[in-house]
C-alpha cells in the first residue's frame, strides 16, 4: 500500500459517472466518480480538491461486485469498479456539462 501513496491524483480519479441517479445528486452538491479500487477516502478527497479547487465536505464509497456475464455459450465476468459520491461544500460546485 505504500506504492500507491505517491500515486497521481490523475490515477485515483478515473471519470465522472454521468446516469439518472448521478444526474439528480448533481441537485445535492453530491457528484458520482469512478475511483481506483485502492484509493481510500482521505486520497479521494485530495484528488477532488486539488484537481477541481473545490472544498469537500464527506466522501462516501462503494464496491460494485463482479457480476457472471454470458454471451452466447462464453462465460466471463463484468469488471468490478468502486465509485465515489462527493458532496461539496455550500460554496463549491463543478462544471461537468459545458453550457453550449
Amino acid at each position: 500500500m505504500d506504492e500507491f501513496k505517491e500515486i497521481e491524483n490523475l490515477q485515483i480519479i478515473k471519470s465522472p459517472v454521468i446516469t439518472e441517479k448521478s444526474y439528480r445528486l448533481l441537485e445535492e452538491r453530491q457528484y458520482t466518480f469512478d475511483v481506483d479500487p485502492r484509493a481510500n477516502k482521505q486520497q479521494i478527497k485530495k484528488a477532488i480538491e486539488s484537481l477541481f479547487s473545490v472544498k469537500v465536505d464527506a466522501v462516501n464509497t462503494y464496491h460494485k461486485p463482479k457480476k457472471k456475464r454470458r454471451v452466447a455459450k462464453f462465460v466471463g465476468n463484468r469488471v468490478h469498479y468502486k465509485r465515489a459520491i462527493v458532496t461539496l461544500n455550500s460554496n463549491s460546485s463543478i462544471t461537468l456539462f459545458s453550457d453550449n
